[in-house]
């Protein structure tokens, strides 16, 4: 458990008091103590044997009891749980929430040794530009082979798609995410070859953003590089299937914290979908539902305080209940493919805590499919957990400038060229 914060100051001036001030104030601390081992045992089997959850993959987490009393307002819910006014059953967590349960889930994937302090990170759609991986391919063999293995996969020359465009026909999300996949894995296999990468040694995590996920599975070896991309194939063609265009939609909420985030798109819902899709960090919310409910939450965004709420230009409602029927799509194509213990463990979307059992790692993927890709608590708990350097892997550096606004005091450094490849194999003979 972490330490309580406030009470534990208040507990402490106490214990400096003498007589019956002094007695209550060990008392107190013992009482405490006390329930919050008792508290640590109940959260831990309920976690382990249920998973309760109000939304598919959020567990009850029990430790945010520790962070309620610290702050001297611990409430309970009706159906046992302990959480803070304004925290309802399917809330995400706060960063302070994040902290008090690093600790607890991320203490055993960790337990390769406190040197090491890195993760790895795999970024989501709308990271890729026409000629990514072009230069790694022409310059290194190992990246030209996972281009030619993509194109394999797939039966089609992505990789003319992907160094030559056009950028219409990138950005397709059928070949978006598998291209994206290929960009990282490229540029995974050059650092192992040219760097002497090793993520079972190197890496305390990975994790990637909504289908970087499926990237960072691939370079844990979960799944084969060929089976990744035909999974995000699918995946793509069946997000795309499953809401005719213009019927949905998603808007970026910027400036607001993510429980004001949610609380607006359930005002907005009115009987129809809009949920809190992509809880980014640093003020960065995405919603996603029916077009004219998230078209309500732009605007009550806008009269509730947010720096910016605008429409993002999508051609489907990503991470929300519409894409019910893609979630049905991947769970079928997942019961076909093999996946494998992965080599270090995956930070999941949905979890925001790593998972290495190959069933709860399909699981969450499903889950992924309509669940909120919860990024700022998956970074936040990472470098709880003892994580100071995030190296972002493939195209762009989305990932990076968000981990350098969640996570203080970390770097973060975005790999994707050779001269990247260069920089980073020089830092690691240095």
């Amino acid at each position: 458990m972490q330490p309580g914060g406030e009470l534990d100051r208040q507990v402490g001036a106490f214990l400096q008091l003498p007589g019956d001030f002094g007695r209550f104030a060990t008392g107190l601390a013992h009482f405490r103590e006390g329930l919050q081992q008792l508290l640590e045992v109940l959260g831990n089997q309920l976690l382990s044997e249920l998973r309760i959850a109000a939304r598919p993959g959020e567990s009850l987490f029990v430790d945010q009891f520790t962070h309620n009393t610290a702050q001297g307002r611990p409430t309970a819910h009706p159906s046992g749980g302990v959480f803070a006014p304004g925290y309802r059953w399917r809330r995400n967590l706060t960063e302070a929430g994040a902290r008090c349960l690093s600790a607890r889930f991320f203490a055993q994937a960790g337990q390769k040794g406190h040197e090491m302090a890195v993760a790895f990170l795999f970024p989501g759609q709308g990271s890729q530009s026409v000629g990514m991986g072009k230069a790694l391919a022409a310059n290194f063999p190992a990246a030209a082979k996972v281009f030619a293995e993509v194109d394999d996969a797939l039966g089609v020359k992505l990789s003319d798609i992907v160094f030559e465009g056009p950028a219409d026909t990138l950005t397709l999300t059928e070949n978006a995410q598998p291209a994206l996949m290929a960009m990282s894995l490229a540029t995974l296999r050059v650092l192992e070859t040219e760097a002497g990468l090793d993520l079972a040694r190197d890496a305390r995590f990975v994790a990637g953003h909504s289908l970087g996920e499926y990237s960072a599975l691939a370079a844990a070896g979960a799944f084969s590089i060929a089976d990744a991309a035909r999974l995000l194939r699918t995946r793509g063609q069946a997000m795309q299937k499953a809401v005719p265009v213009g019927v949905g939609a998603m808007a970026a909420l910027i400036g607001l914290d993510f429980d004001t985030a949610s609380a607006i798109a359930d005002e907005a819902a009115q009987g129809q979908v809009c949920q809190a899709a992509n809880d980014n960090g640093a003020g960065q919310v995405v919603v996603s539902g029916d077009k004219a409910a998230v078209e309500r939450a732009v605007e009550i965004a806008k009269a509730k305080g947010a720096k910016r709420a605008m429409l993002l230009p999508v051609s489907a409602p990503f991470h929300c209940a519409l894409m019910a029927p893609a979630a049905d799509v991947m769970a079928e194509a997942l019961s076909k493919v093999k996946v494998n213990r992965p080599v270090v463990p995956v930070v999941a979307n949905v979890r925001a805590h790593p998972l290495q059992d190959p069933a709860e790692i399909v699981h969450a993927l499903v889950e992924q499919v309509t669940g909120t890709v919860r990024w700022r608590e998956s970074v936040v708990a990472m470098a709880q957990a003892g994580v100071t350097e995030f190296y972002e892997i493939g195209a762009g550096k989305v990932l990076s400038g968000l981990v350098k606004r969640i996570a203080d005091g970390a770097s973060a450094t975005a790999i994707g060229t050779p001269e990247d490849i260069a920089a980073y194999k020089a830092g690691r003979n240095s």
